[in-house]
């Protein structure tokens, strides 16, 4: 009778239904109904319910829902089979990618943080890197009030003596490497992975010495099929202004000392406020629309993400589209899966003169108004001093426009040949062209009487990229191995374009939309762009292998070699090792018998990974150009261009690395209600590349690129995370890092080359223009400050500094007076960030800081000069100065100040309705602020200066103003 009734069965089918709920006994629809045998499915309605046909009673039906633990149930004589999904709670937060691969959170033995969508920073963000502020430790962002400018990011302290891209991390979009952060909208990114450690970073070899950041987007789950909008407005103001004297009080201050009346040339009467009349509000607005679904076969989707930003000065914003569609598609029993994906980035900047206007709003006299009575901009080309051309002439004169266009396509074929066995190959190409387009009117201030000058470039960049590689997982009873094995392949073909700079036109109706009509008088008056093309090959071969025990022991090794046609031909492949260990504490009997925790594991590890970012295919080779300072010259009745030497060659140049000890231990307690981190790290950088003069008599060129010194940083990162408050209508999350980091340069010297030390930050300013603030040197840290030690005011009021010899002058002092006094690195970064949740409504915020850093406050230095106030403004600091106080400009180190800060970076309050409608998900209302307050004792705009780079801890006038943002948004999801 069982056999005759299989036997029907199978002929005819039979019908099964049911209804599919949540753990609150609520439907579920969307749900994903398979029948595993045919691969044929549905989905549930509204209501929860199904209607699947199945060829047996040992056919198995899956049930698959986002967010939710997938489930199977074998149907055997049963035509009801109705279903209970249970919210898998931890099914995005265990997964951490870790390099052509992923790994559950216990398992990873590296220093690695996940940041998860439900966690990234909200408010007004125009790059991807300012989701993490203060979310990760170590990790320190700094971004500036500009639009236009990309933030900066370092990662456990800096570790080279070059600027620019070799000071920040590696970044991997969706397994491409190197792949432009300018192609992703916030929304469309599911997590970031930030790999810390070498022995993380190293699959990734000669460019992961700054650490790696891995962005995953989003792509559609199994049983989802959803369309998202999200949209803010936003509003922004500048959150301070330095203080500087009105027209009144200026000529007060003036009239105090005796000084005589301004000419009319400079005192018409006027109060004006140059600072106002240059910022203005700024009004932003963000619009995000994707689209995606997956079948049992396919997962598709699409985005469109559109961004304006207008910047608080006039003339500056930021203004980005960005398109996006995927597919994946799985054929043979999911045995082959093949995908491809396609974004498109548009960006145009509006962009001042920013240096000469951000000068100019401070020291202009503000009592002269704008204008002159027949509407022309008031200039006075004879005076001089600090900030001589008119604010708002130079904002209205003179623009850059920017058009940047970025394309990525990847596609990817992944084969399962045997059980555990996959091989997958990808290949992406990227594409960039940059237009920048400048145009300076014939009213310009800064090219007087030039009839207009126009500067025009045009540039493209590609990169190709292919990676194959083999992956092997299998569990052979205690044992668990996972190999990889693969290859890469890189080409960058960079400045393939031209630039060209002219002038003399008209009149300035087309700016530079037609440069044929400039009239140059003069053949120097055409200036063309020295960019040359260059094409950079990476090769690499990589292998990395994991070993578990008894899901106890847990070891990683991995090594990448990497070629490179950047470097030296004697040096162009270069070998990263890297080998780590874990310990699962919490897997011992021993620990198991402590209830109190919940989790234990103890992780160490040791790699080595390189620097290769920032370098062009010449670096290590014989280049000839136009020798600096070179003019051009008659030869044989022709005007030519000088030819020489202008790089050196050296075979022997090859990447920096950078080996670090990790030792870290992760906790939990309380039944995870209290998890957290510790690690300790030494990081230490040698060969560093830097150029150093050399004799002409035994090189071309006076100057030689070499693999000089080294450089060590070493420190402690502690993360806390705990859910203190759990209820059933009430949740409190908080999660607080703090990090200490310790820089010291090591050695600038070898055998061959050689410097004691090396002069940074050259400031400027009145009588100041060959002097250095900071200075590199073994024994400090790179922000070391160098600078004349101040004493006080003499009897008359005079500013005094410390000679050499422990004398006191009352005049200039000389470079060989100045002293070494603190440096830029804090030794303390934090942030603490909060999520609070009753019932549909939701609070986040976010506080964070630095502590024990100094910032020279060069902008105060220069306004401080009580002598040149006929000529310039002065802030209101400087009234309580002597006016014969000739000295008070002097950049010393009276201007260097605290720039420990605490700042309530953002909040968020948001609400939530779920509707009970099949076709509309959710829907969220939330008001947030940025830069809410901030607690500081520095005396400048913001304490939050670039501590990045060669010059870290400078604010020196052209430090765009911070801002104040409040935005209201919304997020539908249906």
């Amino acid at each position: 009778m069982l056999l005759a009734s299989a036997s029907t069965f199978a002929q005819q089918g039979t019908t099964i239904k049911g209804t599919v709920t949540d753990e609150n006994n609520s439907p579920l629809p969307g749900v994903v109904v398979t029948v595993k045998s045919s691969g044929k499915g549905t989905s549930t309605t509204v209501n929860g319910t199904y209607q699947v046909t199945v060829n047996g009673p040992e056919d198995v039906i899956k049930f698959a829902f986002l967010g939710s633990v997938p489930k199977e149930v074998t149907v055997g004589t049963k035509t009801t089979v109705n279903v209970t999904l249970v919210t898998d709670t931890k099914q995005l937060k265990d997964v951490v990618v870790i390099g052509y691969g992923t790994a559950s959170r216990k398992d990873v033995t590296g220093a690695i943080t996940s940041v998860k969508a439900e966690d990234f920073n909200q408010g007004v963000l125009t790059t991807p890197a300012e989701l993490l502020q203060g979310k990760v430790a170590g990790l320190n962002i700094t971004k500036s009030g500009d639009p236009n400018k990309q933030p900066a990011t370092i990662l456990r302290g800096p570790s080279t003596l070059r600027e620019g891209a070799a000071q920040q991390p590696f970044y991997v979009i969706d397994g491409v490497p190197g792949a432009s952060i300018d192609l992703l909208a916030p929304a469309d990114i599911e997590s970031i992975d930030v790999l810390k450690d070498a022995s993380s970073t190293a699959i990734y070899g000669s460019r992961a010495a700054n650490g790696v950041i891995i962005v995953t987007t989003r792509r559609a789950k199994a049983g989802q099929t959803r369309l998202t909008y999200s949209a803010y407005g936003a509003v922004e103001n500048v959150s301070k202004n330095i203080d500087v004297l009105t027209g009144d009080e200026l000529r007060k201050y003036l009239t105090d000392n005796g000084v005589a009346k301004l000419s009319a040339a400079d005192d018409d009467g006027s109060n004006t406020n140059w600072q106002k009349l240059a910022e203005r509000t700024g009004y932003s607005q963000n619009h995000n629309l994707s689209y995606g679904g997956a079948g049992t076969n396919s997962e598709y989707g699409a985005s469109v993400n559109y961004m304006k930003n207008n910047g608080i000065l006039k003339n500056t914003s930021l203004e980005r589209t960005i398109y996006k569609g995927y597919i994946n598609q799985r054929f043979f029993n999911d045995r082959l899966k093949l995908g491809i994906t396609l974004t498109n980035s548009v960006t145009k900047n509006n962009d001042i003169f920013q240096s000469q206007v951000l000068s100019g709003i401070l020291f202009y006299l503000p009592t002269v108004s704008p204008f002159n009575a027949d509407g022309t901009y008031k200039e006075n080309y004879s005076r001089t001093g600090s900030g001589p051309l008119n604010p708002l002439s130079l904002i209205n004169n003179n623009f850059t426009k920017t058009e940047n266009n970025k394309t990525l396509i990847n596609g990817f074929a992944s084969v399962d040949i045997l059980n555990g066995l996959k091989f997958t190959i990808s290949g992406s190409t990227q594409k960039e062209q940059n237009n920048v387009n400048t145009y300076s009117t014939s009213q310009s201030g800064i090219y007087v009487n030039a009839g207009g000058v126009a500067v025009r470039s045009a540039y493209t960049n590609t990169s190709n990229v292919v990676e194959a590689y083999f992956n092997y997982d299998r569990v052979f009873g205690k044992h668990s191995l996972k190999l990889l094995g693969g290859y890469s392949y890189q080409q960058d073909r960079n400045n393939d374009g031209f630039g060209v700079q002219t002038q003399g036109f008209s009149n300035d109706a087309l700016t530079y939309n037609y440069l044929a009509l400039s009239n140059p008088t003069q053949l120097s008056q055409i200036v063309f762009n020295p960019n040359y093309i260059s094409t950079l090959r990476f090769v690499s071969f990589y292998a990395r292998a994991q070993y578990e025990f008894s899901d106890k022991y847990l070891l990683q090794a991995s090594l990448r070699e990497d070629g490179s046609s950047a470097f030296g031909i004697n040096q162009r492949h270069g070998y990263f090792p890297a080998v780590s260990a874990g310990w699962k504490l919490i897997n011992e009997d021993f620990i198991k018998a402590i209830p109190v925790i919940s989790d234990l594991k103890l992780r160490a590890g040791y790699g080595v990974s390189g620097n290769s970012l920032g370098f062009d295919a010449f670096t290590a080779r014989l280049i000839y150009g136009v020798p600096p300072g070179g003019g051009k010259f008659l030869s044989n009745g022709n005007i030519v261009n000088p030819i020489g030497p202008v790089r050196n060659d050296n075979p022997d140049l090859k990447w920096e690395s950078t080996a670090t000890t990790n030792i870290g231990l992760d906790f939990g307690l309380f039944n995870n209600r209290l998890t957290g981190s510790v690690d300790y790290y030494i990081k230490k950088t040698s060969d560093l590349i830097y150029t150093y003069p050399v004799s002409t008599t035994l090189y071309f060129y006076p100057f030689y690129t070499a693999n000089v010194g080294k450089i060590k940083n070493s420190g402690l990162e502690v993360v806390i995370n705990a859910v203190p408050v759990k209820t059933r209508d009430f949740t409190w999350r908080t999660s607080f890092n703090v990090s200490h980091n310790k820089n010291v340069v090591q050695s600038l010297s070898n055998s061959q080359f050689g410097l004691n030390f090396i002069q940074t930050a050259q400031l400027g300013g009145k009588g100041q223009s060959g002097n250095y603030s900071q200075i590199i040197q073994p024994g400090y840290a790179i922000g070391t400050f160098d600078l004349w030690h101040y004493l006080g005011k003499n009897a008359n009021g005079v500013s005094t500094y410390e000679k050499a010899d422990g004398s006191t002058t009352a005049t200039q002092p000389l470079t060989t007076d100045q002293f070494i006094k603190y440096d830029a690195q804090p030794k303390l970064i934090y942030g603490w960030s909060n999520s609070f949740f009753y019932k549909n409504f939701d609070l986040n915020f976010l506080v964070r800081g630095v502590y024990g850093n100094k910032i020279l406050n060069a902008t105060l230095a220069s306004l401080n000069n009580p002598a040149d106030s006929k000529l310039q403004n002065i802030p209101t600091y400087t009234l309580g100065e002597s006016f014969k106080d000739i000295n008070a400009y002097l950049i010393s180190d009276r201007f260097l100040e605290s720039g420990s800060y605490l700042r309530l970076d953002n909040a968020t309050l948001g609400y939530t309705i779920k509707p009970h409608i099949q076709a509309f998900k959710s829907l969220r209302f939330y008001a947030s602020g940025n830069n809410i307050f901030i607690i500081t004792k520095y005396r400048g705009v913001d304490p939050e200066v670039n501590i990045g780079g060669l010059t870290p801890g400078i604010d020196n006038r052209d430090f765009y103003p911070k801002t104040r943002t409040f935005s209201l948004g919304i997020t539908a999801q249906f």
